[in-house]
């Protein structure tokens, strides 16, 4: 079986670091990795329905922000490519940001989806282009371009694609454009707030159904959910072996650190998004995933630690702090958790991060990996399991990993656990920027593979 994967591109939705700050912890001590000298290409593949496989060959690929000048901010980033020995570094693809659509200044965005259903997953990018009025003020539209991809990746610098929208949509365009299999029937979709005038405060969530054309045409569009407009898109992942199950959504209430509200929308094979969500606990961590193993998709959603450092402004009740809810796909009663004590004089206003969903036994059986202030626990039924690599650098306070995802390179049905880490205080505090990666073995002590993303390329000009 292949596992999932907690990230799919390096949108901020997808490997966007986990902040934090805290003590050392008590893992192994690994030294700070190199980049790989050498750098190959990819082989070509024949296609696969997994949707971060991006030469098609069969096995997870991984999308790696260069430190400098990651998307959205501009700059570089590398595809590292899986085989039957795990994640290869050295084998690998660069983009810039200047070969994807738009100026880099103007990229909001990136994910990948193979729209077209040809086995060769797309690079998806959110680009703010004209200028536009919205009531009374001076905007830009931001509208999903395609690069298709192919055996070797989306071309660099090739045309892109405009993604055909709505008329509703089409003057200010999308935002937070993420993808999912919403109805289930093994094409990918695409779904983001259409955006409105400034003076509302809902918006139609625009779901776009695939298979699209090379034109830019989706199958069909629905804009019947109105959604509102300020909150995040949380989508269940696509099952990486190609069987058909429908992507539930949660949409997750704005925040200022307190622990906010989410719904819950959930998806049926053939029919989409339900109309009226559900609405579950508050808390800033989410995963969707089959925690009990029945084979239905459950979601966790718990505190990620952060608060709201105002006088009196937060007001996460004490049933949320230091805890997760597991809430069945089945519908049952929720299963709540308690999350690992802060060790003493290491809680921070920004938390140590969020959740990430693994498989690393390869039981069928997800576990919930929790960022801690020492590293990552696995949280898996009532078995926990600690995971933690300290690096021989820098502040004893910040030399731990951090969790970034899992995923499973080698298609041996076991899940790698993805981890980073930078020097720096900004590292150390918020998480951001990560210069150094770790895919581990599964929770053993063993690394698959260990390397540094500083020379991975040069720095853009």
């Amino acid at each position: 079986m292949k596992s999932r994967v907690a990230l799919s591109a390096f949108a901020v939705s997808v490997l966007a670091p986990l902040a934090g700050c805290g003590g050392g912890g008590t893992g192994p001590e690994v030294p700070v990795p190199s980049a790989p000298a050498e750098s190959r290409a990819p082989a070509s593949g024949q296609g696969s329905k997994d949707p971060d496989d991006i030469n098609g060959d069969g096995y997870r690929d991984f999308m790696v922000p260069l430190p400098g000048g990651g998307l959205p901010d501009g700059g570089q980033f590398a595809v590292l490519y899986g085989s039957a020995k795990g994640l290869d570094p050295a084998t690998r693809t660069l983009y810039n940001s200047r070969d994807l659509p738009g100026s880099p200044k103007a990229v909001v965005d990136l994910d990948v989806a193979d729209l077209d259903s040809d086995g060769f997953p797309d690079f998806v990018t959110t680009v703010r282009d004209k200028h536009v009025p919205n009531n009374g003020a001076d905007d830009h539209r931001t509208a999903p371009y395609v690069a298709w991809g192919g055996p070797g990746g989306p071309k660099a610098g090739g045309k892109p694609t405009p993604v055909r929208l709505p008329q509703s949509a089409s003057e200010l365009g999308l935002e937070q454009v993420v993808r999912g299999d919403f109805d289930g029937d093994g094409h990918h979709d695409l779904a983001a707030h259409a955006r409105t005038e400034l003076s509302l405060d809902k918006s139609p969530l625009v779901v776009l159904y695939g298979p699209f054309t090379r034109s830019g045409a989706p199958a069909r569009t629905d804009t019947s959910l109105s959604l509102p407009e300020e909150g995040e898109l949380v989508v269940d992942a696509i099952d990486p072996s190609g069987k058909p199950r429908a992507t539930s959504l949660l949409l997750h209430g704005i925040s200022d650190g307190e622990q906010s509200d989410n719904i819950l929308y959930p998806a049926r094979r053939g029919t989409g998004l339900a109309a009226n969500g559900h609405q579950l606990r508050a808390g800033n961590a989410h995963a969707f995933g089959d925690f009990d193993g029945d084979g239905l998709r459950d979601v966790a959603v718990g505190d990620d630690g952060s608060h709201n450092n105002e006088p009196e402004a937060d007001s996460t009740s004490r049933d949320v702090v230091g805890s997760l809810d597991v809430y069945p796909g089945s519908g049952g009663k929720r299963v709540k958790h308690r999350l690992p004590e802060v060790p003493e004089g290491a809680g921070t206003d920004y938390g140590p991060g969020g959740f990430v969903t693994a498989d690393p036994d390869g039981d069928g059986r997800d576990g919930v990996l929790v960022a801690t202030y020492e590293g990552a626990t696995l949280i898996d039924g009532d078995k926990r399991t600690s995971v933690q690599r300290n690096v021989q650098k820098g502040p004893e306070k910040w030399r731990h990993t951090r969790p970034a995802g899992a995923a499973d390179f080698d298609d041996d049905g076991k899940d790698e656990l993805i981890l980073n880490w930078a020097s720096g205080q900004i590292f150390g505090t918020y998480g951001e920027g990560p210069t150094h990666w770790w895919i581990t073995d599964g929770t053993t002590s063993r690394d698959m593979v260990s390397f540094a993303a500083t020379g991975l390329a040069p720095r853009a000009s």
